[in-house]
Order: structure tokens, then C-alpha cells, then sequence
């Protein structure tokens, strides 16, 4: 039987017509003579009604089975009108009826309000029918749209879209990889790219210029809501850019796919904030500025203070920060408790703060406080009446990280009580900058690259990195969108000495280790390598967020658990010993 239309496309115009849909069965109702069917394909559903010679046919089909279907188009009887589907004033009275398939009965409900309320590994193992909910359905439609706005975008800047290959080199300083040993060369291994970083920096020394890929990735990592094994990201090289050039570019892919996906045109330019600023304000280096609640630092207020925990942190470098959580005094001791452990799990040994009620300031640490320290909270917070203010005393990343990680629990506790409205489509963007080029690493004690080996130093930093690399900002930038890190990347070294110094004299890696590692792209650079930079955009995330899910896994087709299984094809699974011997490897068991 050929489709001659589809299932959300007939309407009164198409009375008396003959037509032939294929889909699957959607409901069955059977009103005694009568059996009415809601035949369902990716488009929509038209209602189809069996009698006379059909009926005991139809009347053995399941939900969820496959047919097709031959009828004339009729109009509804007025009391039958659906007004909620457009092709709800008709239906077709069927003279032929073919079964491809009978279903058996789904395992869970098929509908979104059904589906939603399913344990999320059993609509993982028959990923399947999860996929035929409209929500998921939708989903994946999104997707499609937005990865086409985005080529169409690239291409009319006359970019040019370039495959780089899977399998790479391994790199173990980066994140943890999946190796992939050779058959060929016995003892030797690939490993998944991570990333085409190295290779599209070879391909603007091939003169390329403008490149982009819809990029797979790899990364061993542990799995969460916003983290899959393999994953997708947008990757964009150019050369002869600056800064200016990629923030540019990148806001024109963004309002373009904000108004090709979801029809809302986003605010350009976007904006930037440093990282200096972002950790002092914010707590965090992707902060959420669809509320305020904004940290404050008292380190010189509290360095002579009587209340000794404040003044040593003061005194010893580091930094007493506070917050306001304004009119969050009603908190129960179970809501305080679980802050004081979201506090300690980040280094913190607990978590003071000062409850205002009933025209008082309740809290044992402030009876160790002056009165020019109480005026100077009172001003700079502007407490008042039904006031939360909690402080963090730490080293100043950790003091910062504590006090952003209790502003967004505080901010959902106020949402919670009606204090506070965050909108899932409040678009706030921004470009964080400025990052340090480099953190120190207690552990190694040695410098690490905070972005990766290849960003180049803002040009009036440059000479600091002989004698203090934590004061040399990166041209780095990232993308922030409501606290969630939509993609990162910076302007790269491209002088082939330079970049050999920082892997050699800043981040101390051998010299023969440089050469098995990066040999190739340092002699590349020997050839005329142009000033290049690009950045790098998670498509997960961002479809996520046109969505309005906070799992990515809800807009992959055939995500992993976070455990990294594929629950439905019962992946990973061992291999047999002969496979093991082909490519030269024998598997240990952990006791």
C-alpha cells in the first residue's frame, strides 16, 4: 500500500477524497458496530473508522501495531470534533485494511505524562518505544534543526566543514581516553579523539582558514546529567581572527539558532565578564544571571576583627566572603543542615550565618563582631527584616566556589517559597574572559594549563610567563547561558618557540616527551602557521536547552546510563578469547 498523504495533513478540503495512510495504532475504541482507530505516524494522527466487512479485522489489533490503511475522507459527526488536532473535523472511513505488524503490549505507557513517570533505565532498554513519545520525538526534531541551522550558518560565512579522524594519538595528559588497540601493530594503541583540537590548528597551517565540523568526541569521564562518554560539539577554527572576530561570530550562530529553533530573537552583543569578576560576584565561572544575589568581599573589614576564625583567614591570604539570601530566614534546620553539608562537601568545615528575625541577628558568631563590622554588612548587603546571610572564610577560590555553590541552592529555596522567579527561557548570556592561562597543581607541584596547552597568553602578559605564570591571563573565552558552560575556546599560540616554551619551561614536560606528543604540530608550525583561534560548543547542552530538559541523555537518540551502559543493546559485553588474541591483549579482573 503507497501513502498518499500522511497523518496530520487531511482537513475538510480533502472531503470525498480516497487516501492511504501507514502508521501505528495510536488507540482503539470500539463503539459496538463501530470500531474507531487513531492512527499515529511522526507527523500526527487521523482518526479512521472500521465497519461493516473491516470490523472483525480490526477489531484484533493492538496499540502500537503497524498498518495501513485505504478509505474515503469523511467529516465528523459534530459531537466527535476534536479541536485539538488539526485534522480533528475529519476522519476516514476505511475500505482496506493491511497488518504489517501486530504489537505486543509496551512495556510503559507511550504517552508523555505516562512516560515521564517511568524509571529512566526501562525507557532506556526499550530506548525504542521511548523514542515514539512526542516528547521525545520532538526532541530529536529539535536536534535536526538545530544542527541544520548551524551548517547553514557556517556555510554562509564560507566556512568549510572538514572530518578529522576518531582515531588519534594518545594524550594522557588531558582527560582519561578510550584506547583502542591495533591488530597490525602489536603492543600499540589508538585512542578515541577527545577533541580535532591539534588537528584543526593543522589545518589552518594548511590554509584552510575557515574550518567547522559536527564533531564526535570521546572522553572516559563518569557520567552525569550534562556529561556522555561520546558526545557531539560544534568545532570552529579560522585564521587571522581576533577576539573580537570569534565573539562576533558566535553570537550571529546564536541569535540565528535561538530564532531558527525557537522563533525568539536573543540580545547581541552579549555580556562579558571577566573571570576575576564572575568568581568575586558569583561564586563560579558560569554563573546564572537570571537572579542576583551577588557575594561580597569583607576580607580588610574582618582582618583585625575579634572573631579570630575571619581574621586569621584574613590575615593568612585568604578571603572571608558573604551573602544575603534576602528574606530566606525562614529556613527549617533540615533545609540549614543540608547547606552546611553542600558547604563542607567543598572543603568547608561548616558554614556560619546570621538569621535576622524579630529585629535581631541570631547567630553564635556575632557576639564576636564590633560595631563598624555589623555597619559595614548592614550597609554593603542592605539586611533587613526575614535576612540569610552566610559567609565562607577559605583560601579565595575556595571561598568563592562555597558561597556560588550555597547562592544557587538558596536561589531554588527561595523559588521553593515564591520569593524568587527563574524562567527556563530568560535567555542571559554571556562571554567569560580572561581566564588565568595557567592554576599551579598542589599535588604535581607544577604549573597545569587551565584551558589547554595550546591557548596563547593575552600579548601584554606575555613576558610574565618567565617569572609568574599565575598572573598571565589567557585568551580564553567561554560561553556561559544560565549557568551552564555552553563552549569554550581562545585565540592559539602559533609561534612554534613559544609554544615549545610552555611545554618545556612553564608546564615542565620533557623535551622527548614534547617531541612523541606534539613533534608533528611543532614542525608544522615551522611552515607558516597563521594566527588562528576558534572555540568549540557542546550540541548536547545546547539542544538541551531549547528543550527545556536538564539531560542531555533526553535529546541523544541512544545515550548511555551513567554507569555508561547501552541498556538496550547490553553494552559493554565481553569478547571471546580469540579476539583477545588477535589483537595481542590479555584482560585482567579486578579482584
Amino acid at each position: 500500500m503507497h501513502r498518499s498523504h500522511h497523518c496530520a495533513q487531511l482537513t475538510k478540503s480533502d472531503l470525498g477524497a480516497t487516501v492511504s495512510l501507514l502508521g501505528w495504532v495510536d488507540s482503539i475504541r470500539d463503539h459496538g458496530g463501530i470500531i474507531f482507530v487513531d492512527l499515529r505516524d511522526r507527523k500526527g494522527i487521523t482518526q479512521v473508522k472500521f465497519d461493516s466487512s473491516l470490523r472483525e479485522q480490526a477489531a484484533h489489533l493492538k496499540d502500537e501495531s503497524v498498518i495501513g490503511i485505504s478509505g474515503k475522507v469523511e467529516v465528523r459527526p459534530a459531537d466527535m470534533v476534536n479541536k485539538n488536532l488539526p485534522t480533528g473535523e475529519v476522519e476516514v472511513d476505511a475500505t482496506e485494511l493491511e497488518v504489517h505488524n501486530i504489537s505486543d503490549t509496551p512495556p510503559f505507557p507511550l504517552d508523555d505524562a505516562g512516560g515521564d513517570k517511568v524509571n529512566e533505565d526501562l525507557r532506556l532498554t526499550y530506548r525504542y518505544l521511548d523514542l515514539r513519545r512526542p516528547k521525545m520525538r520532538k526532541n530529536l526534531l529539535v536536534r535536526h534543526k538545530a544542527t541544520k541551522s548551524i551548517r547553514d550558518y557556517f556555510d554562509g560565512q564560507e566556512f568549510i566543514e572538514v572530518e578529522t579522524p576518531a582515531l588519534f594519538k594518545s594524550t594522557p595528559e588531558g582527560a582519561r581516553e578510550y584506547l583502542v588497540p591495533s591488530r597490525i601493530h602489536p603492543g600499540q594503541f589508538y585512542a578515541l579523539s577527545q577533541s580535532p583540537q591539534q588537528f584543526k590548528q593543522i589545518l589552518m597551517v594548511a590554509g584552510v582558514e575557515k574550518y567547522f565540523q559536527i564533531a564526535r568526541c570521546f572522553r572516559d569521564e563518569d557520567l552525569r546529567a550534562d556529561r556522555q562518554m561520546e558526545f557531539t560539539q560544534v568545532d570552529v577554527e579560522a585564521s587571522f581572527v581576533t577576539r573580537e572576530d570569534i565573539y562576533a561570530l558566535f553570537e550571529g550562530m546564536l541569535k540565528k539558532l535561538w530564532q531558527d529553533v525557537l522563533g525568539t530573537d536573543i540580545q547581541t552583543p552579549f555580556l562579558r565578564l571577566a573571570f576575576q569578576d564572575a568568581m568575586n560576584r558569583f561564586g563560579v565561572d558560569k554563573p546564572d544571571m537570571r537572579f542576583g544575589l551577588e557575594l561580597a568581599d569583607f576580607t580588610e573589614t574582618f582582618r583585625t576583627s575579634g572573631f579570630k576564625v575571619f581574621a586569621s583567614t584574613a590575615t593568612s591570604g585568604g578571603a572571608v566572603k558573604a551573602l544575603n539570601a534576602k528574606g530566606l530566614a525562614d529556613l527549617t534546620q533540615g533545609e540549614i543542615a543540608k547547606l552546611e553539608e553542600t558547604a563542607k562537601s567543598l572543603g568547608a568545615k561548616g558554614l556560619a550565618f546570621i538569621k535576622v528575625e524579630g529585629g535581631e541577628w541570631k547567630s553564635p558568631i556575632v557576639k564576636f563582631f564590633s560595631a563598624a563590622e555589623k555597619a559595614a554588612l548592614t550597609e554593603r548587603l542592605g539586611i533587613a527584616e526575614g535576612d540569610m546571610v552566610f559567609f565562607a572564610a577559605a583560601p579565595w577560590e575556595k571561598a568563592c566556589a562555597i558561597l556560588g555553590r550555597i547562592r544557587l541552592e538558596a536561589a531554588q529555596l527561595l523559588v521553593k517559597r515564591g520569593k524568587l522567579t527563574i524562567r527556563p527561557d530568560d535567555w542571559k548570556f554571556l562571554w567569560v574572559i580572561d581566564f588565568p592561562l595557567m592554576s599551579y597543581d598542589e599535588e604535581r607541584g607544577a604549573y597545569a594549563a587551565t584551558h589547554h596547552p595550546f591557548t596563547a597568553p593575552v600579548p601584554e602578559d606575555a613576558a610574565l610567563l618567565n617569572s609568574d605564570p599565575k598572573k598571565v591571563r589567557g585568551q580564553h573565552y567561554d560561553v556561559v547561558l544560565n549557568g551552564m558552560e555552553l563552549g569554550g575556546g581562545s585565540i592559539r599560540i602559533h609561534q612554534p618557540a613559544l609554544q615549545k616554551k610552555v611545554f618545556e619551561d612553564v608546564l615542565k614536560i620533557p623535551a622527548d616527551v614534547v617531541e612523541s606528543r606534539f613533534g608533528y604540530l611543532l614542525k608544522a608550525f615551522t611552515y607558516g602557521a597563521p594566527p588562528h583561534g576558534g572555540i568549540a560548543f557542546g550540541l548536547d547542552r545546547m539542544v538541551a536547552l531549547l528543550c527545556g530538559t536538564t539531560s542531555i541523555r533526553d535529546v541523544i537518540a541512544f545515550p548511555k546510563t551513567q554507569k555508561g551502559q547501552d541498556l538496550m543493546a547490553q553494552s559493554p559485553t565481553p569478547v571471546t578469547p580469540k579476539q583477545l588474541k588477535e589483537l595481542h591483549i590479555a584482560t585482567v579482573m579486578p579482584e
